[in-house]
Order: C-alpha cells, then sequence, then structure tokens
C-alpha cells in the first residue's frame, strides 16, 4: 500500500476519533484503501503536495488537514507515464469553508514556475460574473500585496493574471455555453455547479481540454435548490464511484454533509458538513462557527431561512421543495380580537382577488399597529359553486358568523366588492385598493369609478418571492391579527411555500380546487404597499390619555 503524510494524517485522526466523518468520507476512505492505495503502479508527487502547500500557506493562509488531503490527491499520478490519476476533482462541501480561497491558492500554483507546465491555463467559471471573478480578483490582490516580489514571475490585471516563465493565465468565465468554445485550458475549475441544469456549459468548456498535459477538472460547490437535473445525476455517479460500483475510476470524491436532518441540531456533528469545525478549530473556525449558530438560532423567529440554512450551512437540501406557509399553532396565533376602536381614522389598504368570477372573491383591508399586521376581510362566493365543489370546510356557518355571503347568481358580481369597499372607506381612511391584472379590465373601472386609487401587480409570483421569507417571519412571531377568522385560517393553511430552483420562493396552494387561498393573496397584495401607504398613527384618544398621565 502506497502511503502520503497528509493523507495518512488526515484518516489515522478520524480513527482515533479527533474528526468526525460523514458516511460519504468513510466511503472515500474504504474506496481508497481497498481500491487505490493499494495499487502499485501509481504514487504521490511529495514535491508537487509540498511545493504547492508550502505555495499557497506562504501567500493566502494556513491550510487545514483536510485540505491538504485533498491536494495531495490532486498530484497522484502514474509512475509509466507522466500522467494524472485523478482527471476530476469534486468537492461539495458546506458554506464556509474557504472553497474561493482553496481555488485562488490552486490556480495560482497551477500558473507559477513551481507547477512548471508551459501553457497551463486555468479557467474558473461561474453561473454569475461577480461569483466568477471572485478568485480571480483573490489572486490579483495578492500580486498587488506583494508586488515587488511577484513581477518577476507574474503580470496582472483585474481580469486576467499571467505566469511569465509558463506563459499561463488565469481568468474568469461567466456560464454562457452559447458563447464558448472550449479554448486551450489545463484546468477547469467549476465553481458552484450545483445551479447547472444540464451538460452543456462542462461539455463545451470541457472540449478544450487534452491539448495541455495534466489536464484537470476541478468542481467545488454547495448544495442548492435544483433537484432532479445534473448536479443529482453527477453526485449519484460520485457515491457509486465510493461504493465500489462504478467503472469511473479517475474521479476524486470530498462529500462533506450532514448525514440526516436530526443532527442538525446537535452543533457537536456540524463537523460532517463543514470539515473547518474539526478541533482544534482556527480563529476563522470559530468565528464562523459563531456565525452558523447565530443563523441557526435565529430559525426560531424565521423558519423561512430553514431550506437556505439546510442546504448551504448542512449541505443538506429539503428533499421536498414545499414548505408551510406557517405552523398550525402561528396560524392560530391570528385569532385575536381586531381592535376597532384604536383603528378608527388609521390609515388602511385594500386588496381583492377576483381571479374567477364563478369561484371565490375576498376582500380585505390592512392595518399597521405597533408591530401588528391587522388583516379585517370578507369573502364572497357562489352557492352552486360550494355545492358542486363539495368542500369539506363549513362555508354556511361561515357565512352565518358573517365571514362569506353566498350568492345566487351565475357570477360573482363586481358590485358586491364595490360596495364592501366603500363601507370600509365609510369606516377607515381607506383610498388605495391593490388587484392583480387578470381581471383588472372587470375591477380596475368599477373601483376607479367609485373614487379609489387602485394600484395593479403585474406579476403576483415576483412579489411572492419578495414577500415570502418576511410572511413566514410574521407568523413566526405571531404579529399578524386576523380576528375570530377560520375561513381565513383556512386559507393560510391551504399556502404552501416553494423554494424555486434559484432559491427565491413562491406561493403555490395545496390543491387547486377544494384548497381556496383567496384570503390569503388578497392579504399578500395588501402587504405589497403596506411600508409605502400604512403608518403607525397615534390614536387621538391614546394619545390625550397619554399626555394625561403625564399630567400636561
Amino acid at each position: 500500500m502506497i502511503h502520503q503524510k497528509y493523507v495518512d494524517e488526515y484518516i489515522e485522526s478520524w480513527r482515533k476519533g479527533q474528526v468526525i466523518f460523514n458516511q460519504e468520507r468513510i466511503d472515500l476512505v474504504k474506496h481508497l484503501e481497498s481500491e487505490v492505495l493499494i495499487r502499485d503502479d501509481i504514487y504521490f508527487d511529495e514535491e508537487q503536495i509540498e511545493q504547492c502547500i508550502n505555495f499557497i500557506e506562504k501567500w493566502y493562509f494556513k491550510l487545514e488537514p483536510f485540505q491538504k488531503f485533498i491536494i495531495a490527491f490532486i498530484f497522484l499520478k502514474y509512475k509509466v507515464r507522466d500522467k494524472l490519476f485523478y482527471k476530476d476533482i469534486v468537492i461539495v462541501i458546506a458554506r464556509g469553508n474557504g472553497k474561493n480561497g482553496l481555488i485562488s491558492g490552486l490556480a495560482d500554483y497551477f500558473i507559477s514556475p513551481g507547477h512548471g507546465i508551459e501553457g497551463y491555463n486555468v479557467d474558473v467559471v461561474a453561473n454569475s460574473e461577480d461569483q466568477a471573478e471572485t478568485s480571480v480578483k483573490e489572486v490579483y490582490n495578492v500580486k498587488e500585496k506583494y508586488k515587488a516580489l511577484m513581477k518577476k514571475f507574474f503580470s496582472w490585471t483585474k481580469t486576467k493574471i499571467t505566469g511569465k516563465s509558463t506563459l499561463s493565465e488565469f481568468k474568469f468565465r461567466t456560464s454562457n455555453a452559447d458563447t464558448k468554445d472550449g479554448g486551450r485550458p489545463g484546468c477547469l475549475i467549476f465553481d458552484e455547479w450545483h445551479i447547472y441544469e444540464d451538460t452543456k456549459l462542462i461539455n463545451t468548456l470541457s472540449s478544450g481540454l487534452g491539448k495541455v498535459k495534466h489536464r484537470r477538472r476541478i468542481y467545488i460547490s454547495t448544495n442548492g435548490h435544483v433537484r432532479g437535473g445534473f448536479f443529482d445525476k453527477f453526485i449519484e455517479q460520485c457515491l457509486d464511484i465510493l461504493k465500489g460500483g462504478s467503472k469511473r475510476k479517475n474521479r476524486f470524491v470530498f462529500i462533506c454533509k450532514m448525514d440526516n436532518k436530526d443532527e442538525v441540531d446537535n452543533p457537536e456533528l456540524w463537523e460532517k458538513a463543514n470539515p473547518m469545525f474539526s478541533k482544534p478549530r482556527s480563529p476563522y473556525a470559530e468565528e464562523l462557527f459563531d456565525t452558523i449558530m447565530d443563523e441557526y438560532l435565529d430559525l426560531e423567529d424565521d423558519p423561512s431561512g430553514r431550506p437556505e440554512f439546510m442546504a448551504k450551512r448542512m449541505n443538506l437540501p429539503q428533499e421536498d421543495n414545499t414548505i408551510r406557509i406557517a405552523s398550525w399553532k402561528d396560524i392560530e396565533a391570528t385569532n385575536r380580537p381586531i381592535p376597532y376602536n384604536v383603528l378608527r381614522g388609521k390609515t388602511c389598504v385594500g386588496a381583492i382577488d377576483f381571479s374567477y368570477i364563478k369561484d371565490f372573491t375576498a376582500c380585505g383591508v390592512l392595518f399597521k399597529h405597533g408591530d401588528d399586521y391587522i388583516w379585517d376581510s370578507h369573502q364572497f362566493a357562489r352557492r352552486e359553486f360550494i355545492k358542486e365543489a363539495k368542500l369539506k370546510p363549513p362555508i354556511e356557518e361561515w357565512e352565518e358568523d358573517g365571514l362569506i355571503t353566498l350568492l345566487d347568481g351565475p357570477v360573482i358580481d363586481i358590485k358586491y366588492m364595490v360596495n364592501y369597499f366603500c363601507e370600509m372607506r365609510e369606516k377607515y381612511g381607506l383610498n388605495t385598493i391593490i388587484g392583480d391584472t387578470f381581471r383588472l379590465d372587470i375591477v380596475k373601472q368599477a373601483l376607479e369609478d367609485a373614487g379609489f386609487h387602485v394600484l395593479y401587480i403585474q406579476n403576483p409570483h415576483a412579489i411572492y418571492a419578495k414577500l415570502a421569507p418576511r410572511i413566514e417571519m410574521l407568523f413566526a412571531q405571531q404579529r399578524i391579527i386576523f380576528g375570530d377568522n377560520p375561513l381565513m385560517r383556512w386559507n393560510t393553511n391551504n399556502i404552501v411555500v416553494k423554494v424555486k430552483n434559484d432559491g427565491n420562493k413562491d406561493f403555490l396552494k395545496k390543491d387547486e380546487v377544494r384548497r381556496k387561498t383567496d384570503g390569503f393573496t388578497a392579504f399578500v397584495y395588501a402587504l405589497w404597499q403596506a411600508d409605502n401607504i400604512l403608518e403607525d398613527e397615534v390614536n387621538i384618544d391614546d394619545a390625550l390619555d397619554a399626555l394625561d398621565a403625564l399630567n400636561f
């Protein structure tokens, strides 16, 4: 069996219980010891390993044991031919592990005299220009900082670093495969590649590999929200390699993640996803640990951040990308009396969801009082629709309670909504009403004729993405008041939040027909403009009482 000190030390530290491995790293050790390290036709290029580690630690930062472990396999070679054993290096690791720093140090070394391969160009590829240029900027800053020493070996601009002796270049590319050919790279680094939906970009850029010896592809990423795409299929291949069921032998796979969601509640196990947290921790790791602990504790008040926390910090995305808008406990907490006595004279914003004239329609007015948002609402529905749809909730009982009006006509006439808002205008300071564009021709004209200012939302799903985290937080902090309105509680409980591929959120119905959400939708519309229209107005009687208490 072949040995390498950084490899042996890292594996031994796990066996002694000094570090904690997730299952994928345990499988990696078994795979290496049973299929790789027993070979007699390969060797670790110790000179390159030491030069690379020394280079990064001199100019960038002190490397952690897991980073040295990875670097050792980057320079694992065949004895007979000057050829790399691993052509693909796959690193899937939680956010905060200094992956961009590692990319920067590796790329800089690859174009340096120490690496010594002529024309060994390195391209870092990411989905956005900001992400792609991060490592190039970091290398640029190092060159500027040590300009007197560096100018003998390198030339540099903010977009390209060049090694003078090998004429090797380090630059960034963005993920527009339609305008990129393969070029002549020696190494391609795909940064945050979890967002790719197919192999088009990777195949296009990889077509230029092989023109320079020691071609490499380095994939480094956290997990993401795109499911069923290229990332998942690629990871399946990687797991097959670790379990010994794949013919692919030239891919090194280093995956750090929590083994299951229950472990997330035990911070002592967080090093499964973030090996920076193995003890003893560096000052950087201690600061990072405190940051992630703060984020974890924040989830109690803001559960909307859980999908992102699980995917990025724990590297364990939720399999179901839909979550409830709020717990039933927090939805029940909306059942607080509406303080009508303090709403007199307060500005409010109205909203209407009038999507289907033969279905349900919801209207309401939204107030802000202190930290609370108060939603006073009413709904309309066709009696015949209620019978045909066979809805389970006690709609007729809610009608008796005055929460909904059941109409006997063939459609829901806009006049009912206009009359409702006119009544609200008589009671409160209502002037502005929000709606979407779906029935704008019917709604807008009727409300404007009644003297209302109407704002409309062209793309409701865009405001859902913006408002979802805030609404989830308001529910979690129990700052929403619906009054004793089981119809609104039913509407709200029928909503799920879907995490989309780009990480944004959308509101969806649990069921398109039987799970009505109209009241909640109108509430969201009103909240869209709440901060622009509503104020924390002071009730005049409350103000006078306060002055009396101060003996003015």
